[in-house]
């Protein structure tokens, strides 16, 4: 986001329909929101240019493509520095079985939400991961659930 973008009712109205669902046609989003499709488009767009929506995307069922075992990789590093996040970053988002990365404070570095085809592939994933020179240790976390917020509304 370049600034901050000020964001009135409306736009809060449309980001609210939009996160519950992004597939929404224009014109039952004006209706929804109670402006016209117009004004709705116009609106819409500008939240678009100005980066307050990223995008839009499918949410993918992880079981129903045949990744069974989803679980929460907490990874440490051996030392803490710029040259080692970068390369790590690069290569666990290139992994298949990466859903979600996430630099952290605390005792890890990062976690790392994966989905894996069942205890074997997540086996091998966690061995790949403890080879990396700048990982000194991986503690797994399995997922039996996982449930979403909300919809994301401005913090001021």
């Amino acid at each position: 986001m370049k600034e901050k973008v000020v964001l009135d009712s409306i736009d809060q109205a449309l980001l609210r329909e939009l996160q519950n669902d992004g597939r929404l046609p224009n014109k039952t989003l004006a209706q929804r929101v109670g402006v016209a499709p117009s004004t709705c488009l116009a609106r819409t767009q500008r939240l678009m240019e100005s980066g307050v929506i990223k995008g839009f995307q499918a949410q993918v069922s992880a079981a129903a493509i045949g990744r069974q075992v989803q679980a929460i990789l907490a990874v440490q590093f051996i030392a803490h520095s710029r040259p080692l996040v970068d390369p790590f970053v690069a290569w666990a988002r290139e992994r298949p079985e990466t859903r979600a990365l996430h630099h952290v404070t605390g005792a890890f570095d990062f976690l790392v939400y994966t989905a894996c085809r069942d205890t074997e592939d997540l086996r091998q994933l966690v061995l790949e991961f403890t080879a990396r020179r700048e990982v000194g240790r991986v503690e797994t976390h399995l997922v039996f659930g996982s449930w979403s917020g909300g919809p994301l509304t401005p913090g001021w």
